[in-house]
């Protein structure tokens, strides 16, 4: 992790929150290929619906704890007692739809990876494997909520079962892991690294 210059040019959402600052300048826009890290990017931003990105971002590591530091193949083998325990910690976002959720989109996530190699391959095969490349944004006003490209992904993981990923979601998800950089013009960021 790059330490966080705080005079740089940002996008405005980075606010000025340390938490907030290191992620926009560490990960957000930039190119994820771990298949672990896409699956707690994954369920983050399924968390985050309705709630603000901060909130997620202070939870962060408790979320790690509580869902077995992101192992998938465990977290798809929780049961009911596993559902109780984690309503029960306060530490990440108490939903059972998203909690719930959680579980199906683990299982669902290994049968993408049995199927077509790993999630990785699934999902940047929705940008031809490579950023999608667009001039930066104006102004953050200016960033859609959602695309053709994240509409035809919601879609996709929709019919291989995965819940809460609709094409807002899903966008969110894309600009997380670096399928399409929508820093805005003047952010220093706009123009960063084209992979990692």
């Amino acid at each position: 992790m790059v330490p966080s210059d705080t005079d740089q040019p940002r996008c405005p959402w980075a606010g000025s929150s340390a938490l907030m600052i290191a992620y926009h300048d560490n990960e957000w826009g930039i190119p994820c290929h771990d298949d672990q890290a896409l699956f707690e990017r994954l369920v983050l931003e399924s968390f985050q619906a309705g709630l603000s990105w901060a909130t997620i971002l202070r939870k962060r590591e408790h979320f790690r704890q509580a869902f077995a530091g992101w192992d998938i193949a465990r977290i798809a083998a929780y049961g009911a007692d596993d559902v109780a325990r984690l309503m029960q910690d306060a530490g990440i976002i108490r939903n059972r739809r998203k909690i719930e959720a959680t579980i199906r989109n683990a299982r669902c996530f290994l049968a993408v990876q049995q199927e077509v190699g790993s999630f990785d391959r699934y999902i940047w095969a929705f940008v031809e494997g490579q950023p999608l490349l667009r001039a930066a944004p104006p102004r953050w006003e200016d960033v859609p909520a959602h695309t053709p490209e994240s509409n035809t992904l919601a879609c996709n993981l929709r019919r291989r079962g995965f819940k809460m990923v609709g094409p807002t979601m899903c966008y969110a998800l894309m600009q997380s892991i670096g399928m399409v950089n929508d820093h805005i013009q003047g952010c220093f960021r706009a123009t960063g690294p084209i992979c990692t």
